[in-house]
């Protein structure tokens, strides 16, 4: 058996015992240590269930497991747990990922516009009744759960809240890019629940 001395010290500056410490460190790291049950700690530190001292370990040991895990690259990670739901921005201070410059601009085409908006790529073909009819799902599909797409539901429905349930679905988002080579280029998508 060996006692990992890294973690014997930090267990150390966490501040348990530096006996208890020892034999909690011994053939283990903090990590295994933080996937320990409380007999398995009390056994390896011999202390009886319920006792003053092994719950000072053990709320040591929550106090890391609840903590925010620092990533070799030095990134934040945080559990999903961890997060509670005031945590969660809302309404204004909410980031809108349409306002990055890495997305490109989306709108949404009103209903009454859809066939005059993509009249150029002849999508009018003939039901089963002999009626014409805009072949929208021939278009590329775009998620409802896109972030963008949800950008601009959640703006929608701030406006007119008289909108039904599903109203986004079989709509046509127009989508403009900009580049350098090519100028300004326009995209549509047909809306969908999934793909």
């Amino acid at each position: 058996m060996a006692v990992k001395s890294s973690t014997k010290k930090r267990l150390i500056e966490l501040g348990v015992p530096e006996d208890r410490a020892h034999k909690l460190a011994d053939d283990a790291n903090m990590d295994a240590i933080k996937r320990m049950t409380v007999e398995q700690v009390a056994k390896k530190v011999d202390l009886e269930l319920g006792s003053a001292d092994l719950e000072i370990i053990m709320a040591v040991i929550r106090e890391q497991m609840a903590s925010r895990k620092r990533s070799r690259s030095g990134r934040i990670t945080i559990s999903r747990n961890a997060l509670l739901d005031e945590d969660i921005p809302q309404g204004d201070d909410r980031f809108n990922v349409l306002n990055h410059i890495l997305v490109p601009h989306h709108e949404l085409v009103p209903i009454e516009n859809e066939e005059l908006e993509l009249s150029p790529w002849n999508l009018i073909e003939k039901d089963f009744e002999g009626k014409d009819r805009l072949a929208k799902e021939l278009l590329p599909k775009i998620l409802i759960t896109d972030p963008a797409v949800q950008a601009i539901k959640e703006m929608t429905e701030a406006e007119d809240d008289t909108l039904l349930a599903g109203w986004l679905t079989n709509r046509v988002m127009k989508v403009k890019r900009y580049s350098r080579s090519a100028g300004t280029s326009i995209a549509y998508r047909l809306v969908v629940e999934r793909a």
